[in-house]
């Protein structure tokens, strides 16, 4: 009886367990496999060791350039997206009259396209786009958002933010409505302000979905690619302006069919995740213990 539960229950996860080994584990497999071999997709693969990884770290210098643009990116949306996110969650958690409308095109971007919004933005940021003309109406000259290289990263930052914004907004909203409600009446009691009752009984209570958003948004981060490839194209431009980790891998893939190499590049973007991810998660559980 127990061999029979036994064999149904293996039967009953198998779809799943060889759907994880055929979308996942051989995917994850077979491209560290292809990161040791130089593959243009038509010729037979050929073992080059690590030399792709060599390469990645010693003789291309665009690899430097996307790492720092990743890192620049990165740090442009992910104060923001927090900081904003923070702000509208601790807005909508307030029971005021008309909030229902406020949550719904505060949550809007969440279930638009990247790619169509990005579409959007662009022309917004056309030098006679909506944005420029804005600027017009109150004297200031009108910026070339996705024309000069620094200016075009700040443009891909507001996007993507703009874009997480209502994610790391749900995620915090439910943890804020989890705290309970007797806390702030006890401090409201003693005297206690809108602001010292945000910063000393809500952000302690909700420190793990705020480093979940954390994690989140730099990931999100590193392995951005559709909203920069719709906004300045697949080639990093204007210069290498943004020039970014994921562009380059796609770059590398599919413009110079460089299989292997491309392959190496999404191992060392894995890596930095991994490490990010190990470093973040130490910080977290440091300060809960210190707590």
């Amino acid at each position: 009886m127990a061999r029979r539960r036994e064999r149904a229950g293996w039967a009953f996860i198998a779809p799943n367990m060889g759907a994880v080994a055929a979308f996942l584990l051989f995917p994850l497999g077979f491209s560290l496999y292809l990161s040791f071999h130089s593959w243009d997709l038509f010729s037979p693969m050929r073992f080059v060791g690590v030399d792709n990884y060599h390469r990645l770290f010693g003789s291309d210098p665009l690899f430097l350039i996307a790492l720092r643009n990743t890192a620049v990116f990165t740090v442009l949306t992910l104060v923001p997206t927090v900081a904003i996110g923070l702000g509208v969650a601790a807005v909508l958690n307030r029971k005021s009259r008309g909030i229902g409308i406020f949550r719904t095109i505060a949550f809007l971007p969440l279930v638009a396209s990247t790619v169509a919004m990005a579409v959007v933005w662009r022309f917004i940021f056309t030098e006679d786009g909506l944005l420029n003309l804005a600027l017009g109406w109150v004297g200031i000259d009108a910026v070339p958002w996705l024309i000069d290289p620094d200016w075009a990263l700040v443009s891909l930052s507001l996007v993507t933010v703009w874009k997480s914004v209502p994610f790391a907004t749900v995620i915090l909203l439910a943890a804020m409505q989890g705290v309970p409600e007797t806390l702030y009446e006890a401090a409201q009691i003693d005297g206690a302000g809108t602001l010292r009752r945000f910063t000393s009984i809500t952000l302690p209570l909700i420190r793990g979905p705020l480093s979940f958003v954390f994690i989140i948004t730099i990931i999100n981060s590193v392995q951005a690619f559709d909203q920069a490839y719709a906004l300045t194209g697949g080639n990093g431009g204007p210069e290498t302006g943004t020039y970014l980790l994921g562009i380059m891998l796609f770059q590398n893939a599919f413009g110079f069919y460089e299989v292997g190499y491309s392959s190496a590049l999404a191992w060392v973007i894995f890596a930095i995740l991994f490490l990010l991810t190990l470093l973040q998660l130490r910080m977290a559980r440091r300060a809960e213990v210190e707590q």
